[in-house]
Protein backbone atom coordinates (compact mmCIF):
# COMPACT_ATOMS: atom_id res chain seq x y z
CA UNK A 1 0.00 0.00 0.00
CA UNK A 2 1.44 3.37 -1.02
CA UNK A 3 1.40 6.40 1.23
CA UNK A 4 0.07 8.49 -1.66
CA UNK A 5 -3.03 6.27 -1.78
CA UNK A 6 -3.94 7.21 1.80
CA UNK A 7 -6.23 10.17 2.35
CA UNK A 8 -4.97 13.10 4.39
CA UNK A 9 -2.85 12.55 7.52
CA UNK A 10 0.09 14.29 5.85
CA UNK A 11 1.76 15.23 9.12
CA UNK A 12 1.64 11.65 10.42
CA UNK A 13 2.89 10.16 7.15
CA UNK A 14 5.77 12.63 7.06
CA UNK A 15 6.64 11.88 10.69
CA UNK A 16 6.71 8.10 10.10
CA UNK A 17 8.75 8.19 6.90
CA UNK A 18 11.17 10.81 8.21
CA UNK A 19 11.85 8.86 11.41
CA UNK A 20 12.35 5.64 9.40
CA UNK A 21 14.73 7.39 6.99
CA UNK A 22 16.78 8.47 10.01
CA UNK A 23 16.83 5.00 11.53
CA UNK A 24 14.47 5.83 14.38
CA UNK A 25 11.96 2.99 14.29
CA UNK A 26 10.31 2.31 17.67
CA UNK A 27 9.87 -1.36 18.43
CA UNK A 28 6.26 -0.79 19.59
CA UNK A 29 3.83 1.89 18.49
CA UNK A 30 0.18 2.46 19.33
CA UNK A 31 -1.90 4.17 16.62
CA UNK A 32 -5.04 5.69 18.15
CA UNK A 33 -7.75 7.25 16.03
CA UNK A 34 -11.51 7.28 15.37
CA UNK A 35 -13.37 5.07 12.93
CA UNK A 36 -12.51 5.79 9.29
CA UNK A 37 -9.48 8.02 9.87
CA UNK A 38 -7.00 5.65 8.20
CA UNK A 39 -5.02 4.08 11.05
CA UNK A 40 -4.97 0.64 9.41
CA UNK A 41 -3.94 1.81 5.90
CA UNK A 42 -1.20 3.98 7.41
CA UNK A 43 0.06 1.05 9.51
CA UNK A 44 0.27 -1.20 6.43
CA UNK A 45 2.00 1.50 4.36
CA UNK A 46 4.46 2.10 7.19
CA UNK A 47 5.13 -1.64 7.51
CA UNK A 48 5.83 -1.80 3.77
CA UNK A 49 8.11 1.21 4.03
CA UNK A 50 10.36 -0.31 6.67
CA UNK A 51 10.26 -3.95 5.52
CA UNK A 52 11.20 -3.01 1.96
CA UNK A 53 13.78 -0.42 3.10
CA UNK A 54 12.06 2.33 1.13
CA UNK A 55 13.21 5.93 1.33
CA UNK A 56 12.22 9.47 0.36
CA UNK A 57 8.68 9.16 1.68
CA UNK A 58 7.21 6.58 -0.67
CA UNK A 59 6.88 2.83 -1.15
CA UNK A 60 7.68 2.34 -4.83
CA UNK A 61 11.27 3.45 -5.20
CA UNK A 62 13.68 0.85 -3.85
CA UNK A 63 13.01 -2.89 -3.84
CA UNK A 64 10.33 -3.53 -6.46
CA UNK A 65 10.12 -7.26 -5.72
CA UNK A 66 9.52 -6.60 -2.03
CA UNK A 67 6.98 -3.86 -2.71
CA UNK A 68 5.07 -6.03 -5.16
CA UNK A 69 4.56 -8.68 -2.45
CA UNK A 70 2.47 -6.15 -0.56
CA UNK A 71 -0.07 -5.87 -3.39
CA UNK A 72 -2.07 -8.76 -1.92
CA UNK A 73 -1.10 -8.08 1.69
CA UNK A 74 0.75 -11.39 1.69
CA UNK A 75 4.35 -10.45 2.42
CA UNK A 76 5.90 -13.15 4.68
CA UNK A 77 7.29 -10.52 7.07
CA UNK A 78 3.93 -8.79 7.58
CA UNK A 79 1.67 -10.36 10.21
CA UNK A 80 -1.78 -9.47 11.48
CA UNK A 81 -3.86 -10.18 14.56
CA UNK A 82 -7.49 -9.06 14.87
CA UNK A 83 -10.69 -9.94 16.76
CA UNK A 84 -12.31 -13.25 15.80
CA UNK A 85 -14.68 -15.87 17.11
CA UNK A 86 -16.38 -18.98 15.81
CA UNK A 87 -18.77 -18.43 12.91
CA UNK A 88 -21.10 -20.58 10.85
CA UNK A 89 -18.25 -21.46 8.47
CA UNK A 90 -15.28 -21.54 10.82
CA UNK A 91 -15.47 -23.46 14.06
CA UNK A 92 -12.50 -24.04 16.32
CA UNK A 93 -11.91 -24.72 19.98
CA UNK A 94 -9.48 -21.78 19.96
CA UNK A 95 -10.27 -19.43 17.04
CA UNK A 96 -7.32 -17.30 15.90
CA UNK A 97 -6.69 -14.80 13.10
CA UNK A 98 -4.93 -17.20 10.74
CA UNK A 99 -8.18 -19.15 10.27
CA UNK A 100 -9.71 -16.02 8.73
CA UNK A 101 -6.81 -15.05 6.47
CA UNK A 102 -8.82 -15.22 3.22
CA UNK A 103 -11.61 -13.05 4.65
CA UNK A 104 -9.08 -10.60 6.10
CA UNK A 105 -7.29 -10.06 2.80
CA UNK A 106 -10.66 -9.48 1.14
CA UNK A 107 -11.52 -6.97 3.86
CA UNK A 108 -8.25 -5.07 3.33
CA UNK A 109 -8.82 -4.92 -0.41
CA UNK A 110 -12.45 -3.83 -0.24
CA UNK A 111 -12.69 -1.91 3.04
CA UNK A 112 -9.27 -0.75 4.29
CA UNK A 113 -11.08 2.06 6.16
CA UNK A 114 -13.69 -0.36 7.53
CA UNK A 115 -14.53 -0.70 11.20
CA UNK A 116 -15.17 -3.56 13.59
CA UNK A 117 -18.86 -3.66 12.67
CA UNK A 118 -17.95 -4.15 8.98
CA UNK A 119 -15.48 -6.92 9.86
CA UNK A 120 -17.97 -8.79 12.03
CA UNK A 121 -20.61 -8.52 9.32
CA UNK A 122 -18.18 -9.84 6.71
CA UNK A 123 -17.28 -12.97 8.66
CA UNK A 124 -20.85 -13.52 9.90
CA UNK A 125 -20.21 -13.27 13.62
CA UNK A 126 -23.95 -12.88 14.29
CA UNK A 127 -24.65 -12.30 18.00
CA UNK A 128 -21.14 -13.13 19.19
CA UNK A 129 -18.39 -10.67 19.97
CA UNK A 130 -14.87 -11.06 18.71
CA UNK A 131 -11.75 -10.89 20.82
CA UNK A 132 -7.99 -11.38 20.65
CA UNK A 133 -7.34 -14.27 22.99
CA UNK A 134 -4.34 -15.77 24.75
CA UNK A 135 -4.22 -18.39 21.97
CA UNK A 136 -3.68 -15.53 19.52
CA UNK A 137 -0.77 -14.39 21.71
CA UNK A 138 0.74 -17.85 21.38
CA UNK A 139 0.39 -17.61 17.58
CA UNK A 140 2.10 -14.20 17.66
CA UNK A 141 5.04 -15.71 19.54
CA UNK A 142 5.33 -18.46 16.91
CA UNK A 143 5.13 -16.08 13.94
CA UNK A 144 7.72 -13.68 15.30
CA UNK A 145 10.13 -16.47 16.16
CA UNK A 146 10.54 -17.20 12.43
CA UNK A 147 13.49 -15.79 10.52
CA UNK A 148 12.75 -12.71 8.43
CA UNK A 149 12.07 -13.50 4.76
CA UNK A 150 13.79 -10.32 3.55
CA UNK A 151 16.52 -10.49 6.16
CA UNK A 152 15.32 -7.23 7.70
CA UNK A 153 12.31 -6.11 9.70
CA UNK A 154 9.24 -8.13 10.67
CA UNK A 155 6.04 -6.25 11.53
CA UNK A 156 3.09 -7.42 13.62
CA UNK A 157 -0.06 -5.29 13.26
CA UNK A 158 -2.64 -5.86 16.00
CA UNK A 159 -5.89 -4.28 14.80
CA UNK A 160 -8.45 -3.26 17.42
CA UNK A 161 -5.96 -3.92 20.19
CA UNK A 162 -8.57 -2.94 22.80
CA UNK A 163 -10.15 -6.33 22.04
CA UNK A 164 -7.20 -8.18 23.58
CA UNK A 165 -8.48 -9.97 26.64
CA UNK A 166 -6.45 -9.64 29.89
CA UNK A 167 -4.74 -13.00 29.43
CA UNK A 168 -3.57 -12.05 25.94
CA UNK A 169 -2.37 -8.61 27.06
CA UNK A 170 -0.40 -10.03 29.96
CA UNK A 171 1.19 -12.73 27.83
CA UNK A 172 2.36 -10.17 25.25
CA UNK A 173 3.83 -7.70 27.76
CA UNK A 174 7.34 -9.14 27.75
CA UNK A 175 7.39 -9.62 23.98
CA UNK A 176 6.25 -6.06 23.31
CA UNK A 177 8.81 -4.70 25.77
CA UNK A 178 11.70 -6.78 24.41
CA UNK A 179 10.82 -8.11 20.94
CA UNK A 180 13.33 -10.04 18.79
CA UNK A 181 15.79 -7.93 16.84
CA UNK A 182 14.23 -5.89 14.03
CA UNK A 183 10.69 -6.76 15.10
CA UNK A 184 8.10 -3.99 15.19
CA UNK A 185 4.68 -4.03 16.85
CA UNK A 186 1.98 -1.67 15.58
CA UNK A 187 -1.13 -1.72 17.76
CA UNK A 188 -4.24 0.01 16.42
CA UNK A 189 -7.09 1.17 18.63
CA UNK A 190 -10.16 3.39 18.53
CA UNK A 191 -10.45 3.56 22.32
CA UNK A 192 -7.29 4.38 24.26
CA UNK A 193 -9.01 3.93 27.62
CA UNK A 194 -9.61 0.24 26.96
CA UNK A 195 -5.91 -0.50 26.45
CA UNK A 196 -4.33 -1.58 29.72
CA UNK A 197 -1.73 0.81 31.11
CA UNK A 198 1.08 -1.75 31.08
CA UNK A 199 0.65 -2.13 27.30
CA UNK A 200 0.41 1.62 26.66
CA UNK A 201 3.52 2.31 28.71
CA UNK A 202 5.53 0.05 26.40
CA UNK A 203 4.39 1.78 23.21
CA UNK A 204 5.11 5.07 21.51
CA UNK A 205 1.64 6.57 21.09
CA UNK A 206 0.55 8.36 17.92
CA UNK A 207 -2.87 10.03 17.83
CA UNK A 208 -4.68 10.28 14.49
CA UNK A 209 -7.19 13.12 14.02
CA UNK A 210 -10.44 12.64 12.07
CA UNK A 211 -10.02 13.25 8.36
CA UNK A 212 -10.71 16.74 7.06
CA UNK A 213 -13.76 17.35 4.89
CA UNK A 214 -11.43 18.22 2.02
CA UNK A 215 -9.56 14.90 2.28
CA UNK A 216 -12.82 12.94 2.30
CA UNK A 217 -14.27 14.97 -0.58
CA UNK A 218 -11.09 14.46 -2.62
CA UNK A 219 -11.32 10.71 -1.99
CA UNK A 220 -14.94 10.65 -3.15
CA UNK A 221 -14.34 12.74 -6.29
CA UNK A 222 -11.51 10.34 -7.12
CA UNK A 223 -14.15 7.60 -7.17
CA UNK A 224 -16.31 9.53 -9.64
CA UNK A 225 -18.63 11.35 -7.25
CA UNK A 226 -19.51 14.86 -8.43
CA UNK A 227 -17.88 17.62 -6.41
CA UNK A 228 -21.02 19.15 -4.89
CA UNK A 229 -22.35 15.80 -3.67
CA UNK A 230 -18.89 14.81 -2.43
CA UNK A 231 -18.64 17.89 -0.23
CA UNK A 232 -22.11 17.30 1.21
CA UNK A 233 -21.28 13.68 2.07
CA UNK A 234 -17.89 14.71 3.47
CA UNK A 235 -19.63 17.07 5.88
CA UNK A 236 -22.07 14.37 7.01
CA UNK A 237 -19.26 11.82 7.42
CA UNK A 238 -17.79 13.78 10.35
CA UNK A 239 -14.19 12.81 9.66
CA UNK A 240 -14.79 9.16 8.69
CA UNK A 241 -14.07 8.04 5.13
CA UNK A 242 -15.69 4.71 5.93
CA UNK A 243 -18.95 6.45 6.82
CA UNK A 244 -18.73 8.55 3.64
CA UNK A 245 -18.41 5.43 1.48
CA UNK A 246 -21.36 3.86 3.28
CA UNK A 247 -23.47 6.94 2.50
CA UNK A 248 -22.44 6.85 -1.16
CA UNK A 249 -23.27 3.15 -1.46
CA UNK A 250 -26.47 3.53 0.61
CA UNK A 251 -25.00 0.79 2.78
CA UNK A 252 -24.73 2.75 5.98
CA UNK A 253 -26.31 1.25 9.07
CA UNK A 254 -27.14 4.86 9.97
CA UNK A 255 -30.20 4.68 7.70
CA UNK A 256 -31.61 1.85 9.84
CA UNK A 257 -30.45 3.56 13.03
CA UNK A 258 -32.25 6.77 12.06
CA UNK A 259 -35.51 4.86 11.68
CA UNK A 260 -35.02 3.16 15.06
CA UNK A 261 -34.13 6.43 16.76
CA UNK A 262 -37.12 8.37 15.42
CA UNK A 263 -39.57 5.63 16.45
CA UNK A 264 -37.90 5.49 19.86
CA UNK A 265 -38.05 9.18 20.75
CA UNK A 266 -41.57 9.60 19.32
CA UNK A 267 -42.78 6.72 21.47
CA UNK A 268 -40.92 8.14 24.47
CA UNK A 269 -42.65 11.50 24.06
CA UNK A 270 -46.07 9.85 23.90
CA UNK A 271 -45.41 7.51 26.82
CA UNK A 272 -45.60 10.10 29.59
CA UNK A 273 -48.91 9.46 31.34
CA UNK A 274 -49.97 7.11 28.53
CA UNK A 275 -49.83 3.44 29.50
CA UNK A 276 -50.72 2.32 25.98
CA UNK A 277 -47.59 3.99 24.57
CA UNK A 278 -45.44 1.91 26.92
CA UNK A 279 -46.35 -1.08 24.75
CA UNK A 280 -44.81 0.76 21.77
CA UNK A 281 -41.55 1.14 23.68
CA UNK A 282 -41.55 -2.54 24.63
CA UNK A 283 -42.21 -3.51 21.01
CA UNK A 284 -39.37 -1.22 19.93
CA UNK A 285 -37.04 -2.85 22.46
CA UNK A 286 -37.96 -6.30 21.17
CA UNK A 287 -37.21 -5.21 17.59
CA UNK A 288 -33.77 -3.75 18.35
CA UNK A 289 -32.94 -6.71 20.61
CA UNK A 290 -33.21 -9.01 17.57
CA UNK A 291 -30.06 -7.43 16.11
CA UNK A 292 -26.64 -8.73 17.12
CA UNK A 293 -24.88 -7.13 20.05
CA UNK A 294 -22.35 -5.22 17.96
CA UNK A 295 -25.23 -3.60 16.04
CA UNK A 296 -27.00 -2.73 19.30
CA UNK A 297 -23.84 -1.10 20.67
CA UNK A 298 -23.26 0.79 17.44
CA UNK A 299 -26.86 2.02 17.50
CA UNK A 300 -26.46 3.33 21.04
CA UNK A 301 -23.32 5.22 19.95
CA UNK A 302 -25.39 6.65 17.10
CA UNK A 303 -27.99 7.81 19.63
CA UNK A 304 -25.27 9.56 21.63
CA UNK A 305 -24.21 11.39 18.46
CA UNK A 306 -27.79 12.52 17.77
CA UNK A 307 -28.27 13.87 21.30
CA UNK A 308 -24.93 15.71 21.10
CA UNK A 309 -25.89 17.20 17.75
CA UNK A 310 -29.25 18.28 19.17
CA UNK A 311 -27.50 19.92 22.13
CA UNK A 312 -25.13 21.79 19.79
CA UNK A 313 -28.07 23.05 17.74
CA UNK A 314 -30.04 24.01 20.84
CA UNK A 315 -27.17 26.23 21.97
CA UNK A 316 -26.90 28.05 18.66
CA UNK A 317 -23.95 26.35 16.95
CA UNK A 318 -25.87 24.91 14.01
CA UNK A 319 -22.88 25.27 11.68
CA UNK A 320 -21.23 22.41 13.61
CA UNK A 321 -24.15 20.03 13.02
CA UNK A 322 -23.33 17.35 10.43
CA UNK A 323 -26.33 15.00 10.69
CA UNK A 324 -29.04 15.14 8.05
CA UNK A 325 -32.29 13.23 8.68
CA UNK A 326 -34.42 11.73 5.92
CA UNK A 327 -37.38 10.57 8.02
CA UNK A 328 -40.49 12.51 7.06
CA UNK A 329 -41.65 14.90 9.77
CA UNK A 330 -38.53 14.63 11.92
CA UNK A 331 -36.43 17.78 12.12
CA UNK A 332 -33.42 18.09 14.37
CA UNK A 333 -34.14 21.75 15.00
CA UNK A 334 -37.57 20.83 16.43
CA UNK A 335 -36.13 18.05 18.56
CA UNK A 336 -33.16 20.11 19.81
CA UNK A 337 -35.06 22.19 22.47
CA UNK A 338 -35.72 19.00 24.42
CA UNK A 339 -31.97 18.32 24.82
CA UNK A 340 -30.26 20.76 27.14
CA UNK A 341 -27.79 21.17 29.97
CA UNK A 342 -30.25 19.87 32.54
CA UNK A 343 -30.69 16.42 30.99
CA UNK A 344 -27.83 15.72 28.53
CA UNK A 345 -25.48 14.29 31.15
CA UNK A 346 -28.15 11.92 32.47
CA UNK A 347 -29.15 10.87 28.95
CA UNK A 348 -25.52 10.20 28.00
CA UNK A 349 -24.89 8.22 31.17
CA UNK A 350 -27.96 6.01 30.69
CA UNK A 351 -27.05 5.25 27.07
CA UNK A 352 -23.43 4.47 27.97
CA UNK A 353 -24.55 2.24 30.82
CA UNK A 354 -26.90 0.38 28.48
CA UNK A 355 -24.06 -0.18 26.00
CA UNK A 356 -21.82 -1.43 28.82
CA UNK A 357 -24.42 -3.97 29.97
CA UNK A 358 -25.14 -5.19 26.43
CA UNK A 359 -21.43 -5.72 25.81
CA UNK A 360 -21.37 -7.89 28.91
CA UNK A 361 -24.20 -10.08 27.62
CA UNK A 362 -27.08 -8.67 29.63
CA UNK A 363 -30.56 -9.34 28.25
CA UNK A 364 -30.86 -6.71 25.52
CA UNK A 365 -34.66 -6.50 25.66
CA UNK A 366 -34.61 -5.74 29.40
CA UNK A 367 -31.74 -3.24 29.07
CA UNK A 368 -33.38 -1.37 26.18
CA UNK A 369 -36.81 -1.33 27.84
CA UNK A 370 -35.30 0.09 31.01
CA UNK A 371 -33.41 2.71 28.98
CA UNK A 372 -36.61 3.65 27.12
CA UNK A 373 -38.62 4.24 30.30
CA UNK A 374 -35.81 6.41 31.69
CA UNK A 375 -35.71 8.38 28.44
CA UNK A 376 -39.42 9.27 28.73
CA UNK A 377 -38.66 11.04 32.00
CA UNK A 378 -35.46 12.71 30.86
CA UNK A 379 -36.89 14.15 27.64
CA UNK A 380 -39.65 15.87 29.62
CA UNK A 381 -37.21 17.33 32.10
CA UNK A 382 -37.30 21.14 32.13
CA UNK A 383 -34.20 23.04 31.05
CA UNK A 384 -34.20 25.10 34.22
Amino acid sequence: MLFNEILGQQHIKKHLTHSADNGRIPHAQLFIGPDGCGTLPVAIAYAQYIICSNTNGENNTTDQACNSRFNNFSHPDLHFAYPVNNTGDIKSQHPVSSLFNKEWIGFLKEQPYGNLFDWYRLIGLDNKQGNISVYEAQEIYKKLSLKSFEGGYKVMIIWMAERMNPECSNKLLKLIEEPPEKTVFILISENEEQIIQTIKSRCQILHFPPLSEKAIADGLTGRGVDQKHAHKIAHQANGSYNRALDYINRDSEDFVFEKWFVIWVRSAFKAKGNKAAIHDLISWSEEVAKANRETQKKFLNYCLDVFRQALIMNYGAGELVFMDFETEGFKLEKFAPFVHGNNILDISKEIQDASYHIERNANAKIVLTDLSIKLTRLLHKKSA
